[in-house]
């Protein structure tokens, strides 16, 4: 089992932002291989399924980047997942 976690920043001003690519990737990856639907759990949305015979759960933290380690340590210790079975997405640009 795998959780894939999609970062971004809630709310409808964040939307577009940069920051937000974790979440279109994570909602991409659920529209393509028919995962969900999304729920609220984990300080978060989540939506459960299977990819390529896996079982993976897609998480978007719904708390800001700078806590989004809230959501996805609750997540990772309710399934018993330790660091090599979660993949994080999330925008890679550096601010000057």
């Amino acid at each position: 089992m795998y959780l894939i976690v999609g970062l971004g920043n809630p709310g409808k001003k964040y939307a577009s932002h940069r920051h937000n690519i974790g979440y279109r990737v994570v909602e991409r990856i659920a529209a393509d291989h028919g995962v969900g639907p999304w729920r609220r759990k984990f300080q978060g949305k989540i939506a459960e399924g299977t990819l390529n015979s896996t079982r993976v759960v897609l998480l978007k933290p719904e708390t800001f980047m700078n806590l989004s380690g809230q959501s996805v340590g609750a997540a990772m210790r309710f399934f018993k997942l330790d660091p090599a079975h979660v993949l994080v997405f999330h925008d890679e640009i550096d601010l000057k």
